[in-house]
C-alpha cells in the first residue's frame, strides 16, 4: 500500500485570497489547450481557423465548459442537494464538475461559434478534440489532490487510504490517477497521432467519443460510485458508465459515417 500524500488543497494563500490546486488544474488545462491549438494551426496544411478565430473560439469553449460541467454535475449527480443548498452551486473550488456536462457545454459553444462564423461544426470539433485530453488529465490530478472521486476497496500494492475524505480507513484504488493516465496521457497520444494522418471529417471527433467512453466505462469499475447514487444501472453500472455508453455508440457511428464517405478522385 502506498501512502496518500495528503496535499493541502490550497496551493497559495495571500491574506483572505486562496488559490486552490483544483482551480490551477483548470488554468493548466486551458493553457495546454491554447498551446496545442497554436501548434496545430502551425502544422496543419488547411487549418479550419485563423489564430484570431481560435482565440475567440477558446473563450467560447471555456465558458461552455465551465457552465456545462457545473450544471451537468448538478443535474446528473446532486440535483436534490443543490436545490436545498443553492449557494453551493458557486463553490466550484470544492469540486463537483461533470465531464459529460462539460462536453455538452463545449459542443453547444462550438455549435453557436460555427453558426456565427459560418464554419463546419465537425471541422471545429475535429480540430479541438486532441486539445482536450491533457486538460482532462490535469483535472483528475486536481480530484486526487482534493481527495475526491476515490476508488473502490483494493488490496493492490499501489492502493491508498484517503483519510478524512469520507472514504473510510481502508485501502482503495487511486482511480483519479487511472483516469489521469488513460483519459489524459493515453487519449492525447491516440488523438494527436491519429489527427496527423489527415483523417476524414468527423473521424477525430468520433475517436474522442469512442475512446473516452471506453476508458471511462472501464475505469468506473475501479472507481467508487457516488454514495448518494450508488450503482443504478442493472444493479452494477454507475452514472458515469450510463452517461458514457451513448458516447461509445455515437463515436462508432461517427467513425462509420466518416470512413463511408466517398473519397475524391485523384
Amino acid at each position: 500500500m502506498l501512502p496518500y500524500p495528503n496535499i493541502d488543497p490550497v496551493a497559495v494563500q495571500i491574506g483572505p485570497l486562496k488559490v486552490h490546486w483544483y482551480g490551477l488544474m483548470y488554468a493548466l488545462a486551458f493553457a495546454s489547450a491554447w498551446l496545442l491549438g497554436q501548434r496545430r494551426l502551425k502544422t496543419s496544411s488547411s487549418p479550419p481557423l485563423t489564430r484570431k478565430e481560435f482565440d475567440d473560439l477558446l473563450v467560447w469553449l471555456i465558458v461552455g465548459l465551465l457552465l456545462g460541467a457545473r450544471l451537468g454535475y448538478v443535474l446528473f449527480y446532486s440535483l436534490s442537494y443543490y436545490l436545498a443548498h443553492p449557494l453551493q452551486l458557486f463553490a466550484v473550488w470544492s469540486g463537483g464538475m461533470s465531464f459529460h456536462g462539460g462536453l455538452l457545454g463545449v459542443l453547444g459553444a462550438a455549435f453557436f461559434f460555427a453558426r456565427r462564423h459560418d464554419k463546419s461544426l465537425f471541422g471545429l470539433t475535429d480540430f479541438i478534440a486532441p486539445l482536450a485530453p491533457l486538460g482532462l488529465g490535469a483535472g483528475r490530478i486536481g480530484n486526487f489532490i482534493n481527495g475526491e472521486l476515490w476508488g473502490r476497496p483494493s488490496d493492490l500494492p499501489w492502493s491508498m487510504v484517503f483519510p478524512g475524505h469520507g472514504a473510510g480507513d481502508i485501502p482503495r484504488h487511486p482511480s483519479q490517477l487511472y483516469e489521469a493516465l488513460l483519459e489524459g496521457a493515453v487519449l492525447f497520444a491516440v488523438l494527436w497521432i491519429y489527427s496527423r494522418r489527415n483523417p476524414p471529417e468527423k473521424a477525430v471527433s468520433g475517436m474522442f467519443l469512442l475512446w473516452y467512453g471506453i476508458f471511462r466505462f472501464g475505469i468506473e469499475f475501479f472507481r467508487a460510485p457516488d454514495p448518494h447514487l450508488g450503482l443504478i444501472g442493472l444493479g452494477f453500472l454507475s452514472m458515469g458508465q450510463i452517461l458514457s455508453l451513448p458516447m461509445i455508440l455515437l463515436g462508432l457511428i461517427m467513425l462509420r459515417l466518416a470512413h463511408a464517405r466517398p473519397q475524391p478522385q485523384s
